[in-house]
């Protein structure tokens, strides 16, 4: 198990710009080594205790990361998608791509194909 919610909590409560800044680099290395599980659980718990509060390269990193863990799972694509809505149209090409993903993918999982977790 990463200390990946460990390192989210310390990078949000960071005072300093240095201290911030090795907080964020600290997070970045937790979360690229991290599963598709363990960044699950850390979106819920952030993004469900204070929505704004993760900042916005850090959501789509976490998000993409697990899309690519996951790359038969429809729910992550389409939480992902709903996420890169919320802010602003520099995202909607990339929401939408995701959400055809997802629409392909769910498609294929109801026509009796095996939908993998992880790879």
């Amino acid at each position: 198990m990463t200390k990946l919610p460990e390192a989210m909590t310390e990078m949000l409560q960071a005072k300093s710009n240095f201290n911030r800044t090795e907080a964020e680099y600290r997070f970045i290395e937790t979360l690229t080594f991290s599963n598709f599980d363990e960044i699950v659980a850390m979106l819920d718990k952030s993004l469900t205790e204070d929505w704004m509060a993760m900042p916005v390269w850090a959501r789509n990193l976490a998000f993409r990361l697990a899309c690519l863990q996951a790359p038969k799972n429809h729910e992550i694509r389409r939480r992902a998608a709903a996420d890169l809505r919320c802010f602003g149209p520099d995202w909607d090409g990339e929401a939408e791509q995701l959400e055809r993903e997802a629409y392909h993918l769910e498609a294929m999982l109801s026509n009796g194909v095996k939908q993998e977790k992880a790879f």
